[in-house]
């Protein structure tokens, strides 16, 4: 097989089974598999509500997937559903008819968003006992939803985002922070409102922890201030947060009238509330793993956990291919090795790239001169850190291409700079905003 019709295959094949892994975690389908209605009776897990007993019936949330899910709720509960709004990340709206879509900044959070963050929490804080809410939350809503805690501004908020961004932070730790500096996140969404809550959550965080995704809003919180300021002196960055950040989250820890903390696990208020997953990663790489059996691949799922360093993480998925290329083990080709998860960078240099991005470098690196074998990395929301590729993909030649074109992988890789090489090369995976968010996808192929 020439090599330009073999890359055009991969491709394609790429292509098909991140469209399979897509299809399985549509929102819009998650949520009609989960929220089921017979008459004025709605079915959601275990519960059951009857609509009838409740005055109004209104509609809230954020995240990428959040208007995907707002349309299919809609349409569930027809007329019954009074009004809405939910705040995505711009370019991630959706066609919606009573639920209001609001766009705004994401990963760093905007004045957009705590304008619609600030009249979300309004909504939810008028209604009643006799009331139920729904709350529609996926991966990108932390940023989505700034209401700083009083005495703190969005620029607080945002300067210490972007240090936690580029400290190579697990989402757990970062969110133990932004709960602390919230009026929203941390169980306070759910403590705004005297309602019946039901948040249906499409999970982006490795072991579906409810309380990390999108920061918890409608969750049990159990972190606290003493946490939050160790994930801040633990990452080298107490110093450099804003004094105000500082202040608030001291008094916190201290106990200070005016700081109290998150709501915890035992509370009576989430007696009320009922946090229901409707999407994660594993059902993304289990479609993926059906997909690549029916295109006549060996597929082995890794994980659904992935998390670390990017280029850490890399050597041990490249580790692996150099094991199928040479003894055709853990599985025999032609194969499709899978992983999901949520990998980090620690930023040190000034380029542009993202994580999935750092990874498919750092095993273009690890795999050179390979024959027959890809790696690719993408992320399930279509937007790898600041760009617009979702991914890449490599092989064994990619790094004697680029040096070919006058490029410096290595260099590239030390400036946390993969995506301009990447584009030079053509080797990016782009799909535009894909309406969904359900952590990162790891593929390796060998033919």
């Amino acid at each position: 097989m020439q090599i330009g019709v073999r890359q055009a295959r991969v491709r394609a094949l790429l292509n098909a089974l991140f469209q399979a892994g897509l299809n399985a975690v549509d929102p819009a389908r998650a949520v009609r598999r989960s929220v089921k209605r017979g008459g004025d009776l709605l079915q959601i897990g275990q519960r059951r509500y009857d609509l009838r007993r409740f005055d109004r019936v209104v509609a809230v949330g954020a995240g990428k997937a959040s208007a995907g899910m707002a349309a299919a709720l809609e349409a569930i509960l027809g007329d019954r559903l009074e009004s809405g709004l939910v705040v995505v990340k711009y370019g991630h709206d959706a066609p919606t008819r009573r639920i209001e879509v609001q766009e705004a900044g994401h990963p760093v959070p905007d004045q957009a968003g705590q304008r619609a963050a600030g009249r979300l929490l309004r909504l939810v804080a008028g209604l009643s006992s006799k009331d139920l809410l729904f709350v529609l939350l996926s991966g990108g809503a932390s940023s989505l939803l700034p209401v700083p805690w009083p005495g703190l501004t969005l620029s607080d908020k945002q300067r210490t985002t972007r240090l936690l961004l580029r400290s190579g932070a697990r989402i757990q730790e970062i969110n133990a922070v932004r709960k602390h500096l919230s009026a929203i996140k941390g169980g306070r969404l759910a403590a705004a409102t005297k309602a019946r809550v039901v948040s249906l959550i499409l999970s982006d965080v490795p072991g579906d922890q409810v309380g990390a995704i999108g920061s918890g809003p409608t969750a049990a919180d159990e972190t606290t201030y003493r946490d939050a300021v160790a994930v801040l002196r633990g990452h080298g960055l107490w110093e450099r947060v804003p004094a105000r950040v500082r202040a608030c989250l001291e008094h916190g820890r201290m106990r200070r009238r005016g700081c109290p903390e998150t709501p915890k696990p035992g509370a009576s208020l989430f007696r009320r509330v009922q946090n229901h997953l409707i999407g994660n990663n594993q059902v993304l790489v289990d479609a993926v793993a059906r997909a690549a059996r029916r295109a006549g691949l060996r597929p082995l799922i890794l994980s659904t956990s992935l998390t670390g360093e990017a280029r850490e993480a890399a050597k041990v998925f490249s580790a692996i291919a150099r094991e199928v290329a040479g003894r055709d083990r853990p599985v025999p080709r032609p194969c499709c090795v899978i992983a999901g998860g949520e990998l980090t960078v620690s930023v040190r240099g000034a380029g542009r790239g993202g994580r999935a991005q750092e990874f498919a470098l750092a095993a273009a690196m690890e795999i050179h001169g390979l024959s027959r074998v890809w790696v690719a990395a993408l992320g399930t929301d279509g937007t790898d850190g600041p760009t617009d590729a979702a991914g890449a993909v490599v092989d064994g030649q990619t790094v004697a291409s680029a040096t070919r074109q006058g490029l410096d992988p290595l260099a590239a890789l030390d400036g946390n700079d993969a995506y301009p090489l990447f584009r030079t090369l053509g080797a990016h995976i782009i799909t535009g905003p894909t309406g969904t968010n359900v952590n990162d996808l790891y593929l390796l192929i060998a033919l």
